[in-house]
This record gives structure tokens, sequence and C-alpha cells, in this order.
């Protein structure tokens, strides 16, 4: 990942016009937004933001300040890559020739993907996973060609604390 990616899980209100007010305050610092993932919580009143900002460290805790005073915005948390588990997905349509399906076939079976639509000289494949996986899948079936792609942005939740398991020893009854 790139050190001046960083991701922020912003807890926003669910309400209209709340992404809009967002990234306008990312515009007019002009930080661009790498990735934007939106959607509602396990709580109906709240929407996740997802937002990767290619930024410096320095201006980046500006953009925090400037979002906690916007309204709507309830908690922002900055996920540190070793810190988080990420995830994007990927739908990508590659020319798969008669010649070439059983390649590109078993590239998407090596990237643990699926076939998710076959025509008579491509297919559309879906990949899930982290970013690093989803460019490595790219470049590999990339020489067949690409006839188009389009990816999710990335969504990301903080890794779970972990807890060392006591077992319990069981003593058995002899006969």
């Amino acid at each position: 990942m790139n050190p001046r990616h960083h991701i922020l899980a912003v807890l926003v209100e669910n309400k209209a016009g709340v992404l809009t007010r967002v990234a306008a305050l990312f515009s007019r610092r002009g930080f661009n937004i790498v990735s934007l993932a939106v959607s509602p919580t396990e709580d109906e009143r709240f929407s996740r933001m997802t937002i990767v900002v290619d930024a410096e460290e320095s201006p980046l805790e500006q953009i925090v300040k400037q979002l906690n005073k916007l309204i709507p915005v309830i908690k922002i948390s900055e996920i540190a890559h070793d810190q988080g588990v990420e995830r994007e997905l990927m739908l990508v349509t590659v020319k798969a020739s008669a010649d070439a399906r059983s390649q590109v076939t078993d590239l998407t079976a090596i990237f643990e993907a699926k076939i998710v639509d076959v025509g008579y000289e491509s297919l559309t494949i879906m990949v899930a996973g982290d970013p690093e996986k989803l460019d490595a899948f790219s470049d590999l079936v990339r020489p067949f060609g690409i006839v188009e792609a389009q990816r999710t942005g990335r969504i990301a939740l903080p890794k779970l604390a972990r807890q060392p398991v006591k077992l319990r020893s069981v003593k058995t009854a002899r006969a």
C-alpha cells in the first residue's frame, strides 16, 4: 500500500446530502479520494464511509478536524494498513478465445475468483480480496486483453482483538 494512502472509517448519519458534504470537504482542501465506499451499518440510522485518501500525515490531521466539525459525522477512525481487514471487489471482462479460455480459467481458480458470465469470445470474472490481489490478477490477465473492468473501492474494518483461548482440562472416568 502506498504510504501516503490513509484509510478513514467515518460513521455518519444516514441522511440525504451527507456524502456530498463530505466529498466537498475533500475537494475544497484539494485532496484526492483514492477510493470511497458507503453503505448503511447494522443500525439503519447510520452509514459507514470508508475513504482512502492520498495525503501527508499533517494535512490528514486537518481533514479529520474539519470532518469532525460536520454535524452528520458521528465518529472518525483511521485504520492502519496492518491493523485492519481490507477487501475490494472487481468485475473484469477478459478476452478468452477458445485457445486461451483454459488459461484464463486456471488463473481464475488460482485467485479463488468466479466466472460470472460467459460469451463466445470473453469471460466476466468476479475477484474479491485485498487491493494487491486485484492488482496482481489484473496484471496476469492483461496480456489476454481486458475488455472492461470495474472496482468497488476499498472497504475496511479494524482487526478483532485476540485473546488466548484457555482450554479446560476434562478428566475422563476410568472403568
